[in-house]
């Protein structure tokens, strides 16, 4: 019993970039960098463990 193996295609048909409206350009990220970088977001963990740290050595 052969068994068929179809690949479905990677994008759905009518999605090419070529294809896609002008207004859809416009709101893709003009940047490649993230939103908000790694380091700022464990910087500011430990920071916020430093301050619980200092508070509970405190109170």
């Amino acid at each position: 019993m052969p068994v068929s193996l179809t690949m479905e295609p990677a994008d759905p048909p009518g999605t090419d970039p070529a294809e896609r409206a002008p207004r859809e350009d416009e709101l893709a990220r003009r940047s490649s960098a993230p939103a908000v970088s790694p380091w700022l977001v464990v910087l500011s963990l430990v920071l916020l463990g430093a301050v619980i740290y200092v508070l509970s050595a405190v109170l």
